[in-house]
């Protein structure tokens, strides 16, 4: 695998996959517009090093930003080799084992899996070449990006935080963003829902201090398994040791007893106190495409900085999908199917996370089903695992039937029966999830198609060609009826939704999906992404007759059974685009890419705030 970021950066390179950017750059939103161009092209676009920071330390983004970069970050040509690499493990150590002979012949895959993983060594590793403490141990000396115009302020979005279990001696390596507050210190966004979480809690309860490093860059395996949904408990140095083929060298951290990998780029050593008050973090322009609100979290105290003398800086920028964690995301899902199989339902066949759902929030699975229930025993165990707690709306397919293809999902979609199909229930979400009252909880609807016959013959709806806009809705979009068996309607806050769709006999279809007006001309992958992220089904999926109607609109403050505050979508400011455009020739990236956040401004509640 690659001995350093700077030996990715050159297979990059090599196979035409990087473009340098020579020209002078502003770490503040500057370098996050530029690549939210490249990272919403076709295809994810390219990496980008932007080798004239105001810090000088080059910055590298989108490196893991498509299918084939996320490939040769994992050492693979293509990500199927590491599913199939997987399984044949599991089959291979789970077979039975009858004779001696049969059990001798597992000792050279032990010795293989031995072989993966940490080892520790003596001395200094090339991450600690360069030492600063005290009061030259300042964390705002790196290219930190600002992303987004209404962020707090400056984000570590790409940190490995190695943690230790105070009981257990167990290591921990997550990924939890980091804005800076000053020099010395920056804040540690864990969710309640995370390992690093769970540890600060065992040091606040035996009342001592929690070390923390942080390491950035080094072999973009390290990165991946930082993000990966391991179980807990389970090294992801292991994880990357298996990915390497070849064991993570770890040495010490010169200020605290956690071992790091010695090829980082940048350490930051310090400890989290959790005897001190937690403190306001945020907002931040989130992977869910809008704001993550500010709350309290823990205040990173920083001992040491180290760095190798040749350190490439690592970002990621996320928003509105696609972005780089959409094709990180990609690599886990396959990763992770075996597992998933072994361990929690074995009739699950395939599985796909659209990027349109941010990860969490839509999950297609294609099983085997035997009995009467079975889709829901599958859909509630999987709601009660792992990250897969998060999601929103599940698509459950019949053995056989492809997960990734439109046309079939198409197909089922349109035969559906809501009032039969439907699974519903309640469970934890994402802590950044906007759209539900209740913090981290909130409804889940399963979808079940494994009854129906895609092929089955169906009637024509015969809706109206066109359908004029009352009641407070402004437009209707029936384009996907009959293929999908949906219509969208735009609308203001005050529409007669029920009203209007009886009127022009809309509750034929099988669903509705309503949308504040402003989303008119949005090209339906954007429709998805909002309509998962909108809404909460516990309060926004409802039934007009025989038809699911989805209400996707911005939910107003202060109705009852809305969220207290609102965000607003992440999106560039006018004059960060206008800087790009007029420096484009300047960069020397090639062929002009609009600014992607034209077409979402429209969706902007309020020019000056975050949320309403």
């Amino acid at each position: 695998m690659y001995r350093s970021l700077a030996d990715f950066i050159s297979k990059l390179e090599s196979v035409g996959e990087l473009v340098r950017i020579g020209a002078p750059v502003s770490s503040t939103e500057e370098i996050a517009e530029i690549t939210d161009r490249f990272s919403k092209s076709e295809g994810g676009g390219k990496a980008l090093l932007f080798e004239n920071t105001e810090s000088g330390f080059p910055v590298l983004t989108n490196m893991m930003g498509s299918e084939r970069r996320i490939a040769l970050a994992l050492g693979v040509e293509s990500l199927d080799e590491l599913p199939k690499r997987i399984d044949s493990l599991l089959k291979e150590a789970l077979s039975p084992k009858g004779s001696l002979f049969e059990k001798m012949q597992m000792l050279p895959l032990l010795a293989d899996v031995a072989k993966w993983f940490p080892k520790r060594v003596k001395g200094r590793g090339a991450c600690q070449q360069v030492v600063l403490m005290g009061e030259d141990a300042d964390i705002t000396r790196l290219p930190v990006l600002k992303c987004w115009p209404s962020d707090g302020g400056r984000f570590v979005t790409l940190p490995m935080v190695n943690t230790i279990d105070p009981a257990t001696g167990m290591r921990n390596v997550g990924m939890y963003r980091m804005q800076i507050f000053d020099g010395q210190t920056t804040g540690m966004h864990w969710h309640i829902h995370k390992t690093g979480a769970r540890h600060y809690e065992g040091y606040k309860a035996q009342g001592r201090r929690m070390p923390v490093t942080v390491t950035l860059g080094g072999d973009p395996a390290y990165i991946f398994s930082a993000t990966a949904p391991m179980p807990d408990n389970m090294d992801e140095y292991l994880l990357a040791g298996f990915l390497r083929r070849k064991p993570v060298r770890l040495v010490k951290s010169l200020t605290n007893d956690v071992w790091i990998p010695e090829d980082c780029d940048f350490v930051i050593e310090g400890y989290v106190d959790p005897a001190e008050q937690k403190v306001v973090e945020g907002p931040f322009g989130d992977h869910t495409g809008f704001y993550s609100l500010t709350d309290l979290y823990p205040r990173f105290h920083i001992t040491a900085i180290t760095h190798r003398r040749d350190a490439v800086y690592p970002a990621t920028l996320v928003g509105i999908p696609p972005q780089e964690d959409a094709y990180i995301g990609k690599a886990s899902e396959k990763i992770f199917l075996a597992p998933i199989r072994l361990a929690i339902q074995p009739e699950i066949e395939d599985m796909t996370m659209p990027f349109e759902g941010t990860a969490h929030n839509i999950v297609v699975i294609s099983l085997r089903t035997r009995y009467a229930g079975q889709v829901a025993k599958v859909a509630l165990s999987l709601w009660g695992a792992g990250q897969m707690m998060f999601n929103k709306y599940m698509i459950a397919l019949s053995e056989g039937l492809d997960v990734h293809d439109n046309a079939t999902l198409a197909a089922l979609m349109r035969r559906i029966d809501p009032s039969r199909h439907i699974i519903r229930s309640e469970g934890v979400y994402d802590v950044l999830d906007h759209a539900t009252a209740t913090n981290g909880y909130g409804g889940k609807i399963a979808i079940d198609t494994t009854s129906i016959d895609p092929t089955s013959a169906i009637e024509p709806y015969n809706l109206p060609d066109s359908i004029a806009p009352s009641d407070g809705v402004s437009a209707v979009l029936s384009d996907y009826a009959e293929e999908w068996g949906a219509v969208v309607l735009f609308a203001e806050e005050s529409a007669n939704i029920e009203a209007f769709v009886r009127k022009n006999g809309l509750d034929k279809v099988n669903f509705i999906a309503i949308f504040d007006s402003k989303a008119e001309g949005l090209p339906a992958a954007d429709l998805v992404w909002l309509g998962a992220a909108n809404t909460d089904p516990r309060r926004d999926v409802r039934t007009i007759g025989k038809t699911l109607a989805l209400d996707a609109r911005s939910k107003r403050p202060g109705v009852e059974g809305n969220p207290s505050r609102f965000p607003n979508v992440v999106t560039a400011s006018p004059a960060t685009i206008a800087l790009v455009d007029s420096r484009w020739e300047e960069y020397g990236c090639g062929e002009f890419i609009p600014s992607p956040s034209l077409k979402y401004r429209q969706l902007l509640l309020s020019e000056s705030e975050q949320w309403e």
